[in-house]
Protein backbone atom coordinates (compact mmCIF):
# COMPACT_ATOMS: atom_id res chain seq x y z
CA UNK A 1 0.00 0.00 0.00
CA UNK A 2 1.14 3.79 -1.02
CA UNK A 3 2.13 5.97 1.93
CA UNK A 4 1.56 10.03 2.03
CA UNK A 5 4.53 11.86 2.99
CA UNK A 6 3.62 15.85 4.31
CA UNK A 7 6.45 18.22 4.12
CA UNK A 8 5.27 21.14 6.07
CA UNK A 9 7.85 23.91 6.68
CA UNK A 10 6.61 27.86 7.72
CA UNK A 11 7.63 30.67 9.81
CA UNK A 12 6.81 34.49 9.54
CA UNK A 13 7.96 36.58 7.35
CA UNK A 14 10.34 40.06 9.30
CA UNK A 15 11.55 40.24 12.12
CA UNK A 16 9.25 37.38 14.03
CA UNK A 17 11.30 34.72 11.94
CA UNK A 18 13.41 32.48 14.26
CA UNK A 19 14.04 29.82 11.72
CA UNK A 20 14.76 29.89 8.16
CA UNK A 21 12.13 27.02 8.37
CA UNK A 22 11.82 26.90 4.49
CA UNK A 23 15.48 26.44 3.86
CA UNK A 24 15.20 22.82 4.57
CA UNK A 25 12.51 21.80 1.83
CA UNK A 26 14.86 21.35 -1.06
CA UNK A 27 17.05 19.16 0.55
CA UNK A 28 13.96 17.23 1.71
CA UNK A 29 12.27 17.10 -1.42
CA UNK A 30 15.27 15.72 -3.14
CA UNK A 31 14.82 12.35 -1.15
CA UNK A 32 12.55 9.90 -3.34
CA UNK A 33 9.16 10.10 -1.78
CA UNK A 34 9.82 5.95 -0.89
CA UNK A 35 12.53 6.52 0.95
CA UNK A 36 10.22 9.69 2.79
CA UNK A 37 7.57 7.35 3.81
CA UNK A 38 9.47 3.80 4.13
CA UNK A 39 7.12 2.26 1.86
CA UNK A 40 7.26 1.20 -1.93
CA UNK A 41 5.59 4.25 -3.18
CA UNK A 42 4.28 7.53 -1.61
CA UNK A 43 2.67 10.95 -2.53
CA UNK A 44 4.04 13.67 -0.95
CA UNK A 45 2.80 17.19 -0.76
CA UNK A 46 4.85 19.82 0.01
CA UNK A 47 3.63 23.35 1.62
CA UNK A 48 6.01 26.02 1.90
CA UNK A 49 5.65 28.67 3.89
CA UNK A 50 1.56 28.50 3.98
CA UNK A 51 -0.38 31.59 4.72
CA UNK A 52 -3.52 30.41 6.05
CA UNK A 53 -4.09 28.16 8.48
CA UNK A 54 -6.95 26.90 6.76
CA UNK A 55 -4.96 25.74 4.07
CA UNK A 56 -2.61 24.07 5.94
CA UNK A 57 -5.59 22.16 7.39
CA UNK A 58 -7.19 20.92 4.45
CA UNK A 59 -4.08 19.04 3.49
CA UNK A 60 -3.26 17.81 6.51
CA UNK A 61 -6.99 16.82 6.95
CA UNK A 62 -6.75 14.41 3.16
CA UNK A 63 -3.12 13.65 4.92
CA UNK A 64 -4.84 11.96 7.74
CA UNK A 65 -7.92 9.97 5.69
CA UNK A 66 -5.60 8.49 3.05
CA UNK A 67 -5.00 4.84 3.68
CA UNK A 68 -1.15 3.03 4.17
CA UNK A 69 1.29 5.04 6.60
CA UNK A 70 1.49 8.49 6.92
CA UNK A 71 4.64 10.44 7.87
CA UNK A 72 4.36 14.09 8.60
CA UNK A 73 7.90 16.66 8.83
CA UNK A 74 6.95 20.18 10.20
CA UNK A 75 10.10 22.35 10.64
CA UNK A 76 9.29 25.75 12.14
CA UNK A 77 8.46 27.52 15.22
CA UNK A 78 5.78 27.28 17.76
CA UNK A 79 4.06 30.68 19.76
CA UNK A 80 1.30 30.88 22.04
CA UNK A 81 -1.62 32.62 21.32
CA UNK A 82 -2.18 35.55 23.42
CA UNK A 83 -6.30 34.57 24.45
CA UNK A 84 -5.76 30.80 25.88
CA UNK A 85 -2.23 30.51 26.06
CA UNK A 86 -2.17 27.46 23.49
CA UNK A 87 0.84 26.54 21.15
CA UNK A 88 0.41 27.49 17.11
CA UNK A 89 2.57 26.69 14.33
CA UNK A 90 3.21 29.97 13.23
CA UNK A 91 2.56 30.97 9.52
CA UNK A 92 3.92 33.27 7.25
CA UNK A 93 1.99 36.19 8.32
CA UNK A 94 1.70 35.30 12.33
CA UNK A 95 2.65 38.27 14.40
CA UNK A 96 2.95 37.58 18.14
CA UNK A 97 -0.68 40.22 18.36
CA UNK A 98 -2.30 38.03 15.35
CA UNK A 99 -1.26 34.14 16.52
CA UNK A 100 -5.04 33.31 17.30
CA UNK A 101 -5.55 34.02 13.49
CA UNK A 102 -2.47 33.10 11.54
CA UNK A 103 -1.32 30.43 12.76
CA UNK A 104 -1.64 26.77 12.86
CA UNK A 105 -3.04 25.65 16.45
CA UNK A 106 -0.83 22.59 17.48
CA UNK A 107 -4.30 20.86 18.62
CA UNK A 108 -5.46 20.59 15.10
CA UNK A 109 -2.92 18.54 14.29
CA UNK A 110 -3.74 15.80 17.09
CA UNK A 111 -7.13 16.48 16.66
CA UNK A 112 -6.85 15.27 13.01
CA UNK A 113 -4.47 12.44 13.18
CA UNK A 114 -6.51 10.94 16.39
CA UNK A 115 -8.02 8.06 14.52
CA UNK A 116 -5.51 7.11 12.68
CA UNK A 117 -4.22 3.78 13.99
CA UNK A 118 -1.58 2.96 16.35
CA UNK A 119 1.71 2.28 14.15
CA UNK A 120 0.40 4.24 11.16
CA UNK A 121 1.71 7.85 11.86
CA UNK A 122 5.01 9.27 12.34
CA UNK A 123 6.04 12.94 13.41
CA UNK A 124 9.43 14.32 12.70
CA UNK A 125 9.58 17.43 13.71
CA UNK A 126 12.43 20.45 14.29
CA UNK A 127 10.54 23.13 16.27
CA UNK A 128 12.01 26.29 17.57
CA UNK A 129 10.06 28.87 20.45
CA UNK A 130 10.13 32.27 21.42
CA UNK A 131 11.57 33.06 24.87
CA UNK A 132 7.32 32.78 26.43
CA UNK A 133 6.50 29.87 24.48
CA UNK A 134 9.66 27.86 25.97
CA UNK A 135 8.95 28.71 29.36
CA UNK A 136 5.56 27.04 28.54
CA UNK A 137 6.63 24.16 26.94
CA UNK A 138 8.93 23.41 30.09
CA UNK A 139 5.57 22.69 32.07
CA UNK A 140 3.46 20.98 29.33
CA UNK A 141 4.56 18.81 27.24
CA UNK A 142 3.66 18.94 23.32
CA UNK A 143 0.69 16.74 22.74
CA UNK A 144 0.57 15.47 19.36
CA UNK A 145 -1.48 12.66 19.75
CA UNK A 146 -1.93 9.12 21.47
CA UNK A 147 -1.45 7.35 18.78
CA UNK A 148 1.58 8.25 16.55
CA UNK A 149 5.05 8.06 16.61
CA UNK A 150 6.57 11.43 17.70
CA UNK A 151 10.52 12.07 17.02
CA UNK A 152 12.13 15.28 16.89
CA UNK A 153 13.77 18.66 19.41
CA UNK A 154 12.38 21.84 19.91
CA UNK A 155 14.97 24.22 20.19
CA UNK A 156 14.90 27.28 22.65
CA UNK A 157 14.94 30.84 21.00
CA UNK A 158 18.16 31.60 19.00
CA UNK A 159 20.23 34.80 19.84
CA UNK A 160 18.66 38.36 18.95
CA UNK A 161 18.82 39.06 15.63
CA UNK A 162 19.67 35.96 14.66
CA UNK A 163 17.72 33.70 12.65
CA UNK A 164 18.80 29.66 13.45
CA UNK A 165 18.93 26.60 10.90
CA UNK A 166 16.84 23.81 11.03
CA UNK A 167 19.83 21.37 11.81
CA UNK A 168 18.26 18.50 12.80
CA UNK A 169 15.62 18.47 9.77
CA UNK A 170 18.50 19.24 7.57
CA UNK A 171 20.11 16.09 9.59
CA UNK A 172 16.90 13.75 8.86
CA UNK A 173 16.76 14.74 4.63
CA UNK A 174 20.81 14.37 4.51
CA UNK A 175 20.77 10.82 6.24
CA UNK A 176 17.89 9.76 4.33
CA UNK A 177 19.62 11.15 1.25
CA UNK A 178 21.52 8.28 1.19
CA UNK A 179 18.53 6.00 -0.14
CA UNK A 180 18.38 3.94 3.10
CA UNK A 181 15.87 4.77 5.68
CA UNK A 182 16.79 3.60 8.50
CA UNK A 183 13.53 2.80 11.44
CA UNK A 184 12.69 6.26 12.70
CA UNK A 185 13.94 6.17 16.31
CA UNK A 186 17.37 5.04 14.71
CA UNK A 187 16.86 8.01 12.22
CA UNK A 188 15.81 10.28 15.61
CA UNK A 189 19.48 9.29 17.79
CA UNK A 190 21.78 9.69 14.04
CA UNK A 191 20.07 13.25 13.17
CA UNK A 192 20.56 14.40 16.85
CA UNK A 193 23.69 13.17 16.87
CA UNK A 194 24.84 15.11 13.61
CA UNK A 195 23.36 17.87 15.17
CA UNK A 196 25.42 17.79 18.67
CA UNK A 197 28.87 17.28 16.51
CA UNK A 198 27.78 20.38 14.31
CA UNK A 199 27.47 22.24 17.56
CA UNK A 200 24.11 22.92 16.80
CA UNK A 201 22.73 21.71 19.67
CA UNK A 202 22.39 23.80 23.29
CA UNK A 203 22.70 21.16 25.26
CA UNK A 204 18.54 22.66 26.36
CA UNK A 205 16.91 21.06 23.25
CA UNK A 206 13.29 19.53 24.35
CA UNK A 207 14.44 15.87 22.68
CA UNK A 208 10.11 14.35 21.48
CA UNK A 209 10.35 10.82 21.54
CA UNK A 210 6.87 8.86 21.74
CA UNK A 211 6.91 6.14 19.92
CA UNK A 212 2.78 5.73 20.27
CA UNK A 213 -0.01 3.85 22.54
CA UNK A 214 -0.55 0.15 22.41
CA UNK A 215 -1.56 -2.24 20.03
CA UNK A 216 -4.83 -3.54 21.50
CA UNK A 217 -6.30 0.13 21.36
CA UNK A 218 -9.91 -0.03 20.45
CA UNK A 219 -9.10 2.95 18.23
CA UNK A 220 -6.86 0.96 16.12
CA UNK A 221 -9.39 -1.61 15.84
CA UNK A 222 -12.02 0.75 14.70
CA UNK A 223 -9.58 2.40 12.23
CA UNK A 224 -9.16 -1.07 10.80
CA UNK A 225 -13.05 -1.60 10.53
CA UNK A 226 -12.89 1.85 8.39
CA UNK A 227 -10.63 0.83 6.66
CA UNK A 228 -11.98 -2.22 5.71
CA UNK A 229 -15.47 -0.90 4.68
CA UNK A 230 -16.86 -1.98 8.12
CA UNK A 231 -18.42 1.16 9.25
CA UNK A 232 -21.17 -0.89 10.83
CA UNK A 233 -18.63 -2.38 12.90
CA UNK A 234 -16.80 0.77 13.56
CA UNK A 235 -19.62 2.55 14.43
CA UNK A 236 -20.88 -0.09 17.23
CA UNK A 237 -17.89 -0.76 19.27
CA UNK A 238 -17.01 2.83 19.70
CA UNK A 239 -21.27 3.25 20.55
CA UNK A 240 -20.45 0.49 23.25
CA UNK A 241 -17.01 2.27 24.65
CA UNK A 242 -19.31 5.62 24.37
CA UNK A 243 -22.11 3.61 26.98
CA UNK A 244 -19.31 2.21 28.77
CA UNK A 245 -18.00 5.57 29.18
CA UNK A 246 -20.86 7.40 30.25
CA UNK A 247 -21.94 4.73 32.79
CA UNK A 248 -19.02 4.64 34.19
CA UNK A 249 -18.15 8.43 34.54
CA UNK A 250 -21.26 9.91 33.10
CA UNK A 251 -22.62 11.45 29.85
CA UNK A 252 -20.56 14.87 29.82
CA UNK A 253 -17.42 13.35 31.01
CA UNK A 254 -14.47 13.87 29.03
CA UNK A 255 -13.85 9.81 28.18
CA UNK A 256 -17.58 9.62 26.92
CA UNK A 257 -17.36 13.03 25.26
CA UNK A 258 -14.26 11.29 23.32
CA UNK A 259 -16.27 8.49 22.32
CA UNK A 260 -19.01 10.91 20.68
CA UNK A 261 -16.51 12.44 19.09
CA UNK A 262 -14.81 9.33 17.63
CA UNK A 263 -18.85 8.26 16.63
CA UNK A 264 -19.62 11.71 14.96
CA UNK A 265 -16.11 11.47 13.00
CA UNK A 266 -17.05 7.98 11.89
CA UNK A 267 -20.44 8.85 10.65
CA UNK A 268 -18.42 11.28 8.16
CA UNK A 269 -16.33 8.23 6.64
CA UNK A 270 -19.73 6.41 6.17
CA UNK A 271 -20.48 9.54 3.92
CA UNK A 272 -23.40 10.50 6.66
CA UNK A 273 -23.06 14.07 6.93
CA UNK A 274 -26.58 14.42 8.84
CA UNK A 275 -25.46 11.77 11.79
CA UNK A 276 -21.78 13.31 12.00
CA UNK A 277 -23.37 17.11 12.04
CA UNK A 278 -25.93 16.21 15.41
CA UNK A 279 -23.00 14.10 16.88
CA UNK A 280 -20.90 17.66 17.23
CA UNK A 281 -23.90 19.95 17.70
CA UNK A 282 -24.22 17.10 20.77
CA UNK A 283 -20.86 17.37 21.68
CA UNK A 284 -20.54 21.54 21.26
CA UNK A 285 -23.74 21.74 23.65
CA UNK A 286 -22.38 19.34 26.14
CA UNK A 287 -19.20 21.23 26.84
CA UNK A 288 -21.20 24.41 26.76
CA UNK A 289 -23.51 23.06 29.29
CA UNK A 290 -20.15 21.77 31.54
CA UNK A 291 -18.98 25.32 31.75
CA UNK A 292 -16.51 25.21 28.78
CA UNK A 293 -15.61 28.71 27.06
CA UNK A 294 -17.15 29.32 24.03
CA UNK A 295 -13.03 29.74 22.58
CA UNK A 296 -12.00 26.65 24.24
CA UNK A 297 -10.23 24.40 21.56
CA UNK A 298 -12.57 21.73 22.21
CA UNK A 299 -15.83 23.75 22.02
CA UNK A 300 -14.72 25.72 18.86
CA UNK A 301 -13.62 22.34 17.06
CA UNK A 302 -17.02 20.40 17.61
CA UNK A 303 -19.00 23.79 16.22
CA UNK A 304 -16.31 24.17 13.08
CA UNK A 305 -16.50 20.23 12.34
CA UNK A 306 -20.34 19.91 12.95
CA UNK A 307 -20.09 23.53 10.71
CA UNK A 308 -18.59 21.57 7.88
CA UNK A 309 -20.79 18.53 8.30
CA UNK A 310 -24.10 20.61 7.71
CA UNK A 311 -22.46 22.19 4.47
CA UNK A 312 -22.55 18.42 2.79
CA UNK A 313 -26.08 17.85 3.65
CA UNK A 314 -28.05 17.51 0.60
CA UNK A 315 -31.45 16.92 2.39
CA UNK A 316 -33.05 20.50 2.67
CA UNK A 317 -35.52 19.29 5.45
CA UNK A 318 -32.46 17.74 7.26
CA UNK A 319 -30.13 20.66 6.54
CA UNK A 320 -32.90 23.06 7.72
CA UNK A 321 -33.39 21.58 11.27
CA UNK A 322 -29.64 21.02 11.90
CA UNK A 323 -28.71 24.54 10.43
CA UNK A 324 -31.45 26.20 13.04
CA UNK A 325 -29.63 24.32 16.03
CA UNK A 326 -25.88 24.90 14.54
CA UNK A 327 -27.17 28.83 14.28
CA UNK A 328 -27.85 29.40 17.52
CA UNK A 329 -24.29 27.48 18.71
CA UNK A 330 -22.70 29.92 15.92
CA UNK A 331 -24.13 33.08 17.58
CA UNK A 332 -22.52 32.23 21.10
CA UNK A 333 -19.51 29.88 19.25
CA UNK A 334 -17.91 32.25 16.19
CA UNK A 335 -14.53 30.45 16.29
CA UNK A 336 -11.76 31.73 14.27
CA UNK A 337 -13.03 32.20 10.78
CA UNK A 338 -15.02 35.64 9.88
CA UNK A 339 -18.32 35.43 8.95
CA UNK A 340 -18.98 31.81 10.10
CA UNK A 341 -22.40 32.78 11.86
CA UNK A 342 -23.71 34.97 8.60
CA UNK A 343 -22.81 32.14 6.22
CA UNK A 344 -25.28 30.17 8.48
CA UNK A 345 -28.05 32.41 8.58
CA UNK A 346 -27.56 33.09 4.51
CA UNK A 347 -27.82 28.77 3.47
CA UNK A 348 -30.70 28.76 6.23
CA UNK A 349 -32.92 32.03 4.17
CA UNK A 350 -31.61 30.18 1.06
CA UNK A 351 -33.10 26.86 2.67
CA UNK A 352 -36.62 28.50 3.12
CA UNK A 353 -36.95 29.52 0.04
CA UNK A 354 -37.13 25.98 -1.24
CA UNK A 355 -40.17 25.17 0.86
Amino acid sequence: MPGTVLLLAASPVGKGCLVDAASVLPVLAAVPPAVLSGTDTANVVELADPLEPQAVLTRLRAAATAPGPLTVYVTGQLQLDRRQRLPHLALARTTPATVRYTALPWHWIREELRLRPTGATTLLLDLHADRETWEWLRAHPLDSGRNNAVYGRIAPPPSRRTVAGPAYMRNIATILRSGHRPPPEQLHQQALARVAAEGGATGADLVLTAPGPLPDDPHAVIADAVRSGRHADAEALAAHHERAAAQAHGPASEDALHWTEVRADLAMFAGDPVRSCRAWLAVATARLNAGQAPDAPAVEAAVDRAHHQWGRIGDAAAARELGAALAELRGRVPGRREGALDHVQRELNRLQTQG
